[in-house]
């Protein structure tokens, strides 16, 4: 059995898709089981072979009850308490980073610059297991009852230096309804109040926003099926590159060059003024401040005429 951690959020498990389709072409007749958070598991299932979800809000004691697995792989991060949590469970082999202080040699070294992408498949590399960087696509879900087709903003990011101003996402969102754009608002239960300030200052229909309206397999139906997407560096980005939906992504404080959609596909636009100096921990970082509504729009041009035909995931 493999076990793998990768107790995260939606950015974390889309950037380790590559890393864990190759650990399954690997060991193709394994028992594959991932250790993330529970609300994960539907994004889980579009992935693909993953045969168990071991469920996991974070790092700590592991609740495991079965034989010790033949090899774990931490995708969580460089240790030690990542390796120290996988260890707990005395699997034959920990594919990992080398860490002194976890006391895990075996393994190659942490560059803290690299793409999230790349880091992992680099460890698997560094054991021999090859993995496709560009493997990144998901399952596509039916619409179920969403609607198709609209353009989606997403105001909302866990770090309140992620966040662009509510103000020029609703300037963005008017001037996409100009163009014939019908324009959602998306979030987590905890952003909708984020979402409505969007809304009113948009002059958006009460019926747009769907903040605290979806759960993450819903939210990743709306991607595969909208027209665009724009928003910071959170989890719907990652989204629209696994769905190839056209995409403008706000960068800052972290450059995306370590967390970016793929730079060859001229369907995503990732922005970012940087480096810039750290600011306040609440508020915007400067290199998001920098972004102005104009340089969104145009982005959304760029993409716009770069769009790729709708490709159907796994």
């Amino acid at each position: 059995m493999i076990l793998v951690l990768r107790a995260l959020g939606v950015g974390d498990l889309a950037t380790g898709v590559p890393a864990l389709r190759a650990l399954r072409a690997a060991y193709p007749d394994e028992e594959l089981a991932l250790v993330a958070p529970r609300w994960t598991a539907p994004l889980v299932e579009l992935i693909g072979g993953v045969d168990r979800l071991v469920e996991a809000d974070g790092l700590g004691e592991l609740t495991w009850s079965g034989p010790p697995p033949e090899l774990a792989v931490n995708l969580h991060g460089r240790g030690p308490q990542s390796h120290r949590m996988l260890a707990a469970v005395r699997p034959r082999r920990l594919l990992a980073f080398a860490n002194d202080e976890a006391g895990h040699h075996d393994g190659p070294a942490w560059y803290a610059e690299e793409h999230e992408i790349d880091r992992w498949c680099r460890l698997l590399a560094w054991h021999g297991i090859p993995a496709d960087r560009t493997d990144l696509a998901l399952r596509r879900p039916a619409p179920g009852r969403l609607p198709t087709g609209v353009s989606i903003v997403h105001p909302g990011a866990k770090a309140a230096q992620r966040r662009w101003p509510p103000a020029r996402f609703a300037q963005v969102a008017r001037a996409l309804t100009d163009r014939g754009h019908r324009v959602v608002v998306t979030g987590s239960p905890g952003e909708r109040s984020i979402a409505e300030q969007v809304r009113v200052l948009a002059g958006l229909p009460a019926g747009a926003v769907l903040a605290g309206e979806t759960d993450l397999g819903e939210l990743a139906a709306l991607v595969a099926h909208a027209r665009l997407v724009i928003g910071g560096d959170t989890g719907i980005g990652h989204l629209a590159t696994a769905y190839a939906t056209p995409s403008v992504l706000l960068f800052g404080p972290v450059p995306p060059a370590q967390w970016g959609p793929p730079p060859d596909r001229p369907w995503h636009q990732a922005l970012w003024v940087g480096p810039r100096a750290p600011a306040d921990a609440e508020a915007v970082h400067p290199a998001l401040a920098a972004l102005d509504v104009p340089a969104v729009l145009a982005a959304v041009d760029r993409v716009e005429q770069g769009a790729t035909p709708l490709v159907t995931g796994r």
